[in-house]
């Protein structure tokens, strides 16, 4: 006995065949080495080791420029701390002390402790005046620091210059100073 048998259907194999579909257009089928007719894919390992590489030079540069940026941030902070520390001694009042804490002994040598004192109280400054420092300049060299200090100390319907220049390599020290009516 035999088994009816189906009638052919075009795109529809029988059971025992197997199926085969025409491709679709417009869709291709991809293989493991790109498209047919194509070159397989290019690695792209050179593009991210430039990439990386660039990447690195770069992270370096910004960590430069960050240290920099704290450097100079730093001695620029000690230089306005020096500063502060000083004219807030002298706005006190306390001026032997200015003297003895602040001043280089190479200044001292130049300028007595006497005449210092005396010429500060000339200037009629006290507590209520404040300073402003409008320049201030931080540089080191061959290991020795430097810092000149300028500005003005404001007070009741009078301003003071002020010119301030410390140097060292561990303490800064001041080396010259120019306390004098503003005119």
């Amino acid at each position: 006995m035999s088994t009816p048998q189906e009638p052919f259907q075009p795109g529809h194999a029988g059971p025992a065949s197997p199926q085969l579909q025409p491709p679709y257009y417009g869709q291709e089928q991809a293989s493991p080495f790109g498209l047919p007719g194509q070159p397989p894919p290019r690695s792209r390992r050179k593009l991210w080791m430039i990439l990386a590489g660039a990447g690195g030079v770069l992270l370096l540069v910004v960590l430069g420029i960050v240290i920099l940026v704290n450097v100079v941030g730093s001695a620029t902070n000690q230089a306005r701390g020096l500063a502060d520390g000083f004219t807030k001694l002298v706005l006190a009042g306390d001026n032997s002390r200015a003297y003895d804490e602040y001043l280089d002994p190479a200044l001292q040598e130049q300028l007595s402790k006497e005449a210092f004192i005396e010429g500060v109280s000339s200037l009629g400054m006290d507590e209520t005046c404040t300073p402003d420092y409008r320049d201030l300049n931080v540089v080191t060299e061959n290991g020795v620091k430097s810092a000149h200090v300028a500005g003005l100390i404001a007070c009741d319907g009078k301003e003071v210059d002020l010119a301030y220049r410390f140097e060292g390599t561990e303490e800064l020290k001041m080396t010259e100073i120019k306390l004098r009516p503003a005119g």
